[in-house]
Parts: C-alpha cells; structure tokens; sequence
C-alpha cells in the first residue's frame, strides 16, 4: 500500500517533472541564436523526453501499487486511466517527432527562423496535448491518492461483483 509519506513524495516528483515540462514548453523557442545553445537546449528537450517518459513509468507504478490491480481488476482501472494513459502517450510521440524535426532544421541553420507548415502544425499539436496532458495527468496523480484504491471497499466488492456476472 503506498503510504501517505510515500505518496507526498512520489506527487512532489511528478510535479517537478510537470514543471520542468512546462518550462522547457515555455522557453525553448526563445532559446535558439548561439551553436552552443542550440546544443544546451538539445539536451534540455532530450531531458524533457526522459522527464515525460519517467512520469509515464511512475503513473504505471502508482496504478499497479493499488489494491484493485491487486485484486485482479486491471480492466476496471485501465477504463477509470484511459483517457490519461492514451493522451501521455500521443504527446510522448508528438514530443519526440517535434524535437526531432526542430533540431533537424535549426542544426543545419541556426541564424534563420524557418516554420514549415507541417512543423507549425505539429508544433500546435504538441501544444494542445501538452495542456491537456499536464491536467488529465495532474489530475490522475491526485486520484490515486483516493484511499478507496488501496484498500478493500464495498464500492470494490461491487466492481468485482459485475466483472463476475
């Protein structure tokens, strides 16, 4: 069961990584005229990658740590998730496709503002996902902090009772 303790800590790091995802969102574009901040950022968007790819393994900890996981009611929980593990994972690829395709384009030339329409229209993608992402995912943290997911519970005993039927 994670304890409360456990679980304070655990949301302060999911937290970090969402701020630090916000951050890198909010600023890399304003970040590009020098080679070696071309390379600085580089490695701050891989960072980002990493950060969103460790919040993705956390929320997976989080929900098999439940006692409904335990119980053998993963179909239950992954219905509650669904919306939250899908929308992570389309702006874990959206992510990675637009810092590949920025850094393609500005390594080449770093002193030219180039924005294909393809790149504009990714870049508004990722966007959208990373604020729908940044609340469904704050969102999912706080509700499995819900006592009723680690432990045993009449509301479990129904659940289980239709999944039976």
């Amino acid at each position: 069961m994670l304890q409360t303790s456990n679980y304070s800590l655990v949301l302060s790091l999911q937290f970090l990584l969402l701020s630090y995802d916000l951050f890198v969102n909010s600023f890399s574009e304003l970040l590009r005229k020098a080679p070696v901040i071309q390379l600085v950022l580089f490695m701050c968007v891989h960072i980002q990658d990493i950060a969103v790819l460790f919040n993705i393994i956390i929320i997976f900890l989080m929900l098999f740590n439940t006692f409904v996981f335990q119980a053998g009611l993963v179909n239950l929980l992954f219905h509650k998730f669904k919306g939250t593990i899908i929308l992570t994972a389309m702006y874990f690829a959206l992510s990675i496709s637009l810092h590949v395709w920025v850094m393609n384009l500005r390594w080449k030339n770093s002193n030219s503002f180039i924005w294909t329409d393809g790149l504009q229209t990714l870049f508004v993608f990722q966007r959208l996902a990373a604020v729908l992402y940044c609340y469904f995912y704050k969102r999912t943290a706080i509700r499995l902090g819900d006592p009723r997911f680690y432990q045993d519970s009449l509301w479990l005993r129904k659940e289980f009772m239709q999944v039976r039927r």
